[in-house]
């Protein structure tokens, strides 16, 4: 074969005047500092107006506010333990354990101070649950069920050569031929 009709390849390089891995990483790192920056700009620019919109506040508009802000809480502290309590079942079912009767759990100890649920309190207090037992609960071997091969009582192709026609009809009828009549003696 002459050399002209097999492929030629050229290898593949990177522009030289493109970015680099590092050059990347460190746009990407300067990027989320300027994020970073930018967030705890707004916080501190948020609790400043909070404060300012609280020191203007007449004595009536403050009461109104705490009286709103004791709502919410009671609120949260009211459903907020109905809510703990289907919490805490939907983690024990996932998790396979059984919880104990809910007269002594204390829900309240997984509610945080404004009434909110802690799962991560949840989750700690399911996993410390103790296991269900892979193992059967009663005695697997006492005799209970059915014992032994099928064959148990059923007459042979010899029994019924000692049998009269009646006792043959007898024992088909009571069950004892049945290997013999399906052919698997």
């Amino acid at each position: 074969m002459p050399e002209e009709n097999t492929p030629t390849v050229t290898p593949v390089t990177a522009p030289a005047n493109g970015p680099t891995v590092e050059s990347l990483q460190a746009d990407v790192d300067k990027w989320k500092a300027m994020s970073r920056t930018n967030e705890k700009r707004y916080e501190d620019a948020s609790a400043e107006r909070d404060a300012l919109k609280a020191a203007g506040l007449s004595d009536s508009d403050k009461a109104l506010e705490a009286a709103k802000t004791e709502a919410r809480n009671a609120a949260f502290s009211e459903y907020g333990s109905k809510l703990a309590e289907a919490e805490l079942r939907a983690k024990a079912a996932t998790e396979g354990v059984t919880l104990p009767d809910s007269q002594f759990i204390n829900i309240g100890q997984f509610l945080g101070a404004d009434g909110t649920v802690n799962t991560e309190l949840i989750g700690t207090f399911v996993s410390s649950l103790p296991q269900p037992a892979t193992t059967p609960t009663y005695a697997q071997g006492i005799g209970l069920g059915r014992q032994g091969s099928g064959a148990v009582g059923q007459l042979s192709q010899t029994d019924l050569s000692n049998m009269s026609a009646k006792e043959i009809n007898e024992a088909r009828k009571a069950g004892k031929l049945d290997l013999l009549l399906r052919g698997t003696s």
